[in-house]
């Protein structure tokens, strides 16, 4: 467990094909800090290969810019259509590569872990985790969209686990 004063670095991803969520916090015992957030879209105009690379380029340049120290990121949950899981599936992947490519660890979360990390229950409605994101890193406003509040949700979980 770090102590009070040392600070980790923790990016969260919330992959999607037309948003991928992303969220940087600082992590200490005593405090969690948001010090980046936002999103990244494409639109089915681009190419399939362009919305990829757009991805992997942006979480590159955020690896880059941030330096966490660990990439924590959400596992692919059972998706009602096989088509939208793959494509999840694949911006997941480009995610992960960036983070290989950085030589930093990934670290992965079921949307249960996280849920139960974040409220205390596994099973928390969407605008639960949101307001207990906005409480714990004492935002003005509850990120938007909701992608963007589920990284920062990620990161979190991945923060208060104990091997960090």
């Amino acid at each position: 467990m770090p102590t009070s004063s040392h600070k980790r670095v923790f990016l969260g991803i919330d992959p999607g094909l037309a948003i991928t969520g992303y969220g940087v916090i600082t992590y200490t015992q005593k405090e969690i800090t948001c010090v980046a957030s936002g999103a990244i879209t494409s639109t089915p105009r681009e190419s399939f290969g362009e919305r990829l690379g757009k991805i992997h380029k942006s979480i590159l340049k955020i690896i880059r810019t941030y330096r966490p120290s660990v990439m924590a990121i959400e596992e692919l949950f059972f998706a009602k259509n096989a088509k939208t899981a793959i494509k999840v599936g694949q911006a997941r992947g480009v995610a992960i590569l960036a983070a290989w490519q950085c030589k930093i660890a990934v670290r992965e979360f079921t949307p249960l872990q996280v849920k139960q990390a974040i409220t205390g229950y596994g099973f928390a409605s969407k605008s639960q985790i949101q307001k207990m994101v906005k409480l714990l890193l004492r935002l003005k406003s509850t990120p938007k969209p909701d992608d963007v509040a589920d990284a920062l949700a990620v990161a979190i979980c991945c923060a208060q686990t104990k091997e960090f």
